[in-house]
């Protein structure tokens, strides 16, 4: 069995053309710069920043395969993978290996979406209901003035239940459209339906993508996979690509297969989604930026292919907090960027665009603990190339005294549905370390005041919470998980 064994060198891809600023020599350099230049999300003021090495953070983060590629100018200059399949695989990750996309299959999507708009066939502004067929998003009292519309839908403004979807298991019964949306077995998620009014907030919803799915295939009568390899994928050359759930026999050897956070496989290599707009894109990191390349080429006029200059600039135009029609969005002026995140069972995926300038990096992973080695390589990537984003954050350690450090340890306890969380948390020379007893995961926190500590990988907040008689009882955890303390004698 092959256990967190990293090769030291992978195939790299150089696609850059000939009459490129900037020589191939250079990019090499750049890479080799960015593998070694990972950088932590916290830097502790008074300390020599550390740099890591890619594949000693892959081993450190158990994250078995990982894939990148990047562009500049506009064009697609490297692709290089790293690892292998799985754990237990000799076959490496390269530029073509494919991956669970996840959440960023919802601006993909939003592309052919916004397609039929201008063909004429959907309004961005027209109540949904006006095209479904056979189902209906509910009327109720958020709805009486204003309605569900496919601008919401996009934009995760339009009141829609349902954050997110867990996938099932190769060997499930798989639920359709319709089930899903009811919240009705085989599915194992809620039911989607408004419980806020339309329009008035920002809340992610990957219900509202769901039915948005179901509303692209009742306007062209067809299935939702055929619909984005016809109208997304085909026409700008997404050829890795492919919405079919499940995962085609002729895909299989290209995928990277699923692990959890300790390294162990996902049973039967993944999950399936037929929530498809939302979650069921299989991609590699070249055919996502081939996507952001489509984008920026719309946006300046130089490319009509799914929809024109005038509906890119639109779909990058902020709507609710900042998110735009599919993609979120961020900077200003020529540091304005347009950027998703995904996150399925067993992947970890993201990619970030600049709206103006041509530059853009792709990372797509096979492992839940594949977002904090993302963040490590996106800031590495800052650092090379002088990116007013994704820089790390500068925090200082205080000193406590170790009687002030022992009365925040023990066991704090938050209790949800049917269950309970459990974290130690113990002391470690100046600071504390916490274990968390459900899945054996353990983290150290460090402390910017005598109540206030943080985690250096994640800059996770951890306020501990004191009574009038001075006795903790509690710790917030990001502001908002509250596990409270357990006594001795519970």
């Amino acid at each position: 069995m092959r256990k967190y064994i990293i090769p030291p060198i992978f195939l790299v891809a150089i696609v850059c053309s000939c009459n490129r600023n900037i020589s191939k020599e250079k990019y090499l350099v750049q890479i080799t710069e960015i593998e070694n230049g990972l950088l932590p999300m916290v830097i502790i003021d008074g300390e020599a920043t550390e740099k890591y090495n890619i594949h000693d953070r892959m081993r450190y983060h158990k994250v078995p395969g990982i894939s990148i590629a990047f562009m500049d100018q506009g064009e697609i200059i490297w692709a290089k993978g790293f690892g292998y399949t799985s754990f237990d695989s000799i076959t490496e990750i390269d530029q073509s290996t494919i991956f669970q996309a996840a959440s960023i299959s919802k601006p993909v999507a939003a592309m052919a979406a916004l397609h039929l708009v201008e063909e004429g066939k959907l309004g961005l502004d027209d109540n949904v209901n006006d095209y479904l067929v056979g189902w209906q998003v509910e009327e109720n009292r958020f709805t009486t003035n204003e309605k569900v519309t496919l601008r919401r839908l996009l934009s995760h403004s339009a009141g829609l239940t349902v954050h997110g979807f867990g996938g099932y298991a190769v060997t499930d019964s798989v639920p359709g459209i319709i089930e899903i949306i009811n919240g009705q077995r085989p599915a194992n998620s809620g039911r989607i339906f408004p419980d806020t009014i339309p329009g008035s907030i920002y809340r992610y919803s990957g219900g509202g993508y769901t039915v948005m799915q179901k509303l692209l295939c009742d306007i062209t009568g067809k299935e939702f996979a055929s619909i984005m390899d016809e109208f997304v994928l085909s026409p700008i050359g997404m050829e890795s690509s492919t919405y079919v759930q499940p995962l085609p026999p002729e895909f299989e050897s290209k995928a990277a297969i699923a692990h959890y956070s300790d390294g162990s496989m996902v049973e039967g290599k993944w999950h399936v989604y037929p929530e498809m707009a939302a979650a069921g894109l299989w991609t590699n990191p070249t055919d996502l930026l081939t996507y952001a390349i489509e984008v920026q080429n719309s946006v300046r006029g130089e490319s009509d292919n799914i929809i024109s200059g005038k509906m890119a600039i639109e779909m990058l135009t902020p709507q609710k907090e900042s998110h735009g029609l599919g993609p979120a969005l961020g900077g200003r002026n020529m540091s304005a960027t347009f950027s998703h995140g995904g996150a399925n069972e067993g992947y970890r995926c993201q990619f970030v665009a600049f709206s103006h300038g041509g530059q853009g990096v792709a990372i797509m992973t096979n492992s839940d603990r594949g977002d904090l080695l993302i963040g490590e390589i996106l800031r590495s990537f800052s650092n090379t190339y002088k990116w007013d984003i994704y820089k790390p954050v500068k925090k200082k350690i205080i000193e406590i005294d170790e009687e002030a450090l022992n009365k925040l340890a023990g066991e704090y306890c938050l209790k949800i549905p049917g269950d309970e969380l459990i974290i130690n948390i113990s002391v470690k020379e100046k600071h504390m370390k916490g274990v968390q007893i459900w899945d054996g995961m353990s983290f150290e926190i460090y402390p910017e005041s005598e109540y206030l500590f943080f985690n250096k990988e994640d800059r996770a907040s951890f306020e501990f919470i004191k009574n009038n008689q001075d006795e903790v009882t509690g710790v917030i955890i990001q502001e908002q998980y509250h596990f409270l303390k357990k006594s001795d004698n519970e």
